[in-house]
C-alpha cells in the first residue's frame, strides 16, 4: 500500500506512567479478543459482555442493556466534584475482513474495520487504571460503552435513556483512532471537528417506451442526469465559498436494456456540512431543484431525506484542555494537529450538543508495518502503541478536569 503519511520517527513513550505502559499487553490482548468477536450496530451483545464481566472484576458499579447494549460504569473519588463522563463506542462493520492476522475476525462478513475495539479498550484500561488511583481525582468520572455509532446511531438513545443523568456529566471527552495521522500525533481543535450527516433518496417516474420514439416518452434517464449535474451547483453557487459542504450523489440506478428508455430511475447520495446554520437548508434546496427539473420535463419524484448526525462541535475550554493534555503525552514532532477536521461524521455530536465536550483523533497509522490503511477498508488496522497514549491522555483529562 502506498502512503502519503510521514515517515515516523521513533515514538517517545516516557511520558506515559509507568503503570500504564505495564497495561499495554493488556490492553493489546483485550483489543484483539475484541477484534476477533465483531458485532453489529445494536447486537454487540458479546462486546458488551466483555466489557461487564471486566468492570465485574474491578468491582465498578456499571448498568448494561441500555438502548438495547450499552453500558455505563462509575467511578466515585469519594470526593465532592464535578463529573467527566468519557465515550466508547463498541459497533463493527458489515466488511469482510482481508487482514490475515491471528486475531482476524472469526465472524463471517463483519470486521473492526474503524478502530472501535480499541476504543473499547482504552476505555477499559482508564476504567482499570482510574479504579486503583481514585486518590489522584475529585468527583465522578463516568464510562458510557455505547452502541451502533456506525448507524442508525445509539449516542442519541442512551441520551435519551438519562445517561447522562443521575449524576449529571459536566462535561465529555471522547477519542477516534485515526489512520488519516501517523502514531504520536493528536488531533485537536476547538468548534467543528466532524460534519453533519444527512442522506436522501429520490425515485424520478417518468414514462416508457422505445429507445428510437423518444418524443412518446419522459426519459427517467434524462431527468435524473440533470438532476445530478443541479445538484452540484448547491455547493459551487448557495453556500457561501468560507464554508465548507458536500453534495455526493453515490449510486444511481436506471434501465435494463439498450432499446428501452426506462420508465423510472433511482439516485441516493449524502450531504455534509460542519456550519450548523445549514442544518434544513440542503433538504428544501434539493427537492426545489428535483421538482422544477421534474416539472420541466413532465415527470414525478418521491422524495425520502433523512439528517442522520448533526455536525461534532467541540467546547473551546475543554478543547484547550485536551490540547494541553496532548502536549504533555505526545512527544513526536509532528506532535499536535489543530487543523484536522473531516467530513465523515459521528454521533458523538449529539453528547456535544447536550453538554462541553471535546472529540479528538489520535494518530494510528505505521506505514512502516503496513498499518495504514483507510477507515472502513478490509484491512485496515492500526499501531496498537496507540492504545496506551489513549490510556494516558483520558487519564490525564481526568486529572486535569477533576483537579482534586
Amino acid at each position: 500500500m502506498v502512503s502519503t503519511l510521514p515517515n515516523l520517527t521513533s515514538v517517545d513513550l516516557s511520558q506515559l506512567r509507568l503503570e500504564i505502559r505495564n497495561l499495554q499487553p493488556q490492553l493489546v490482548e483485550w483489543r484483539r479478543l475484541l477484534h476477533q468477536k465483531p458485532e453489529l450496530s445494536f447486537d454487540e451483545n458479546l462486546t458488551a459482555q466483555f466489557v461487564s464481566q471486566k468492570l465485574q472484576e474491578w468491582g465498578i458499579e456499571h448498568e448494561t442493556n441500555i438502548a438495547k447494549t450499552g453500558i455505563v460504569a462509575t467511578i466515585d473519588s469519594g470526593k465532592p466534584g464535578r463529573v467527566l463522563a468519557i465515550r466508547a463506542d463498541m459497533d463493527a462493520l458489515p466488511i469482510q475482513e482481508e487482514n490475515e492476522v491471528d486475531y482476524r475476525s472469526q465472524h463471517d462478513g463483519i470486521m473492526h474495520a474503524c478502530g472501535h475495539d480499541g476504543h473499547t479498550a482504552i476505555a477499559l484500561g482508564t476504567v482499570c487504571y482510574l479504579a486503583k488511583h481514585k486518590h489522584s481525582f475529585s468527583g465522578k468520572v463516568k464510562f458510557i460503552f455505547q452502541p451502533a455509532e456506525e448507524g442508525p446511531g445509539g449516542a442519541k438513545p442512551m441520551i435519551e435513556a438519562g445517561v447522562l443523568k443521575n449524576p449529571d456529566v459536566d462535561a465529555i471527552v471522547g477519542l477516534h483512532l485515526w489512520n488519516n495521522l501517523p502514531l504520536g500525533t493528536v488531533g485537536v481543535r476547538s468548534g467543528a471537528l466532524m460534519a453533519a450527516v444527512e442522506v436522501f433518496d429520490c425515485t424520478i417516474f417518468g414514462k416508457g417506451g422505445h429507445g428510437a420514439m423518444p418524443h412518446q416518452t419522459v426519459d427517467s434517464i434524462v431527468v435524473t442526469a440533470q438532476i445530478v449535474s443541479a445538484l452540484q451547483a448547491i455547493v459551487a453557487r448557495n453556500i457561501d465559498p468560507i464554508d465548507s459542504a458536500v453534495v455526493t450523489v453515490g449510486n444511481f440506478h436506471a434501465g435494463h436494456t439498450h432499446n428501452v428508455i426506462a420508465d423510472t430511475a433511482q439516485i441516493g447520495g449524502t450531504v455534509r456540512y460542519f456550519n450548523p446554520a445549514y442544518q434544513g437548508y440542503f433538504a428544501k434546496r434539493i427537492e426545489q431543484l428535483i421538482a422544477g427539473i421534474c416539472h420541466s420535463h413532465g415527470a414525478n419524484y418521491q422524495l425520502d431525506y433523512c439528517s442522520l448526525y448533526p455536525p461534532v462541535i467541540n467546547d473551546s475550554r475543554i478543547a484547550e484542555l485536551v490540547r494541553g493534555v496532548a502536549e504533555s503525552v505526545v512527544e513526536t514532532p509532528a506532535g499536535i494537529v489543530p487543523e484536522c477536521q473531516t467530513m465523515g461524521g459521528e454521533d458523538m455530536s449529539f453528547f456535544l450538543q447536550e453538554v462541553p465536550g471535546c472529540y479528538f483523533f489520535l494518530g494510528s497509522a505505521n506505514p512502516e508495518k503496513n498499518l495504514a490503511y483507510p477507515h472502513h477498508h478490509p484491512r485496515f488496522d492500526f499501531d496498537e502503541t496507540a492504545l496506551g497514549m489513549g490510556v494516558e491522555m483520558f487519564v490525564r483529562c481526568v486529572e486535569n478536569f477533576c483537579a482534586v
